[in-house]
């Protein structure tokens, strides 16, 4: 058995590496995310990632055989590291164990660093039993599950309705920082595991290579206020690995005190318009299956229905 190597992340020379990784990863289990080099790029740019300590890769013969990522958020009561790690199918699980022990070992550090609570938090499929027994084993508790939805969009869409007074414009005007802020953390200010939305994370969204501002749609109220919120993508490189014609609902909601009117249904709809406009056949998108505010009844009701689910497993670091 070729000896075993545990080193940092040296930079770009690593992202095609890590990827072909993913992808060895990914035709083993397609319901697992596969990354390109340019989306690993994106991801290690993020705010809450630090590559040099939140990066580790596990080599033997030179070749990268399991690697694991922190991205780290913080909120009033703490630090939550998410952890995303892949491991070479033919490799032993106890790799898996030395990565989840690395992430456990950072989040130590950072919690001593920050004098704060941290907490590390990983997924999986409902359907990767092996991923949930390891976590499980590794003392992560199940926290809370998230469905995937879909719908087709080459049948009809209903018409969109705003309330009287309300108007929608998308990115592609220049939307004020400041107000989309504000929208963002009061819209999900009551949900679980709300971090706030910080202006270094905004612009990091808005320069995601696959980032199109006429999928980015806002309600403005008739006093100026904006309301609502409805953000959609296309993942190009995705849909050509799947061979599809996906696009996805990433984000939508309506600020307190502008809840219970239909801008939620509304700018939904308007959002499928526009993926089916851009040439998407199906639409997906994520739910927390226990929402506060029951989104999964508004989703049902336009024709999304559930194909998979993702459990959400944590475990405090002392």
């Amino acid at each position: 058995m070729a000896m075993l190597t545990v080193r940092s992340y040296q930079g770009e020379i690593d992202l095609q590496p890590i990827a072909a990784l993913c992808e060895l990863c990914w035709k083993a289990d397609p319901n697992q995310n596969c990354y390109t080099v340019v989306e690993l790029k994106q991801e290690f740019n993020a705010p809450g990632v630090d590559p040099t300590q939140d990066v580790r890769l596990w080599e033997a013969a030179g070749q990268v055989i399991g690697f694991g990522h922190l991205h780290l958020r913080d909120s009033e009561v703490g630090t939550t590291g998410f952890l995303g790690f892949r491991v070479h199918p033919e490799q032993q699980r106890g790799l898996e164990q030395d990565i989840l022990a690395w992430a456990e070992r950072r989040m130590r550090q950072i919690g001593q660093a920050k004098n704060t609570a941290v907490k590390l938090m990983a997924g999986c499929q409902e359907t990767q039993l092996d991923r949930i027994t390891l976590l499980e084993n590794c003392g992560f508790a199940q926290e809370r599950c998230f469905l995937t939805m879909s719908r087709s969009l080459t049948d009809p869409l209903p018409d969109p309705q705003l309330p009287a007074g309300f108007r929608v414009v998308d990115a592609r005007m220049q939307l004020d920082e400041t107000a989309s802020i504000e929208l963002y953390n009061q819209t999900f200010i009551d949900h679980w595991s709300f971090h706030p939305l910080t202006i270094e994370r905004l612009r990091y969204y808005l320069n995601d290579p696959d980032y199109r501002p006429e999928l980015d749609l806002v309600a403005i109220s008739p006093d100026g206020t904006y309301s609502a919120f409805c953000f959609c993508s296309i993942y190009p490189s995705e849909n050509e690995r799947q061979g599809c014609a996906v696009g996805w609902v990433n984000s939508l909601g309506a600020r307190r005190g502008f809840r219970r009117m239909g801008l939620g249904r509304a700018l939904l709809l308007m959002g499928l318009h526009r993926l089916q406009k851009a040439g998407m056949a199906v639409a997906k998108l994520g739910v927390d299956a226990n929402n506060p505010h029951h989104a999964q009844l508004l989703y049902e009701s336009v024709g999304f229905q559930k194909v998979t689910a993702r459990l959400s497993y944590s475990k405090p670091i002392t």
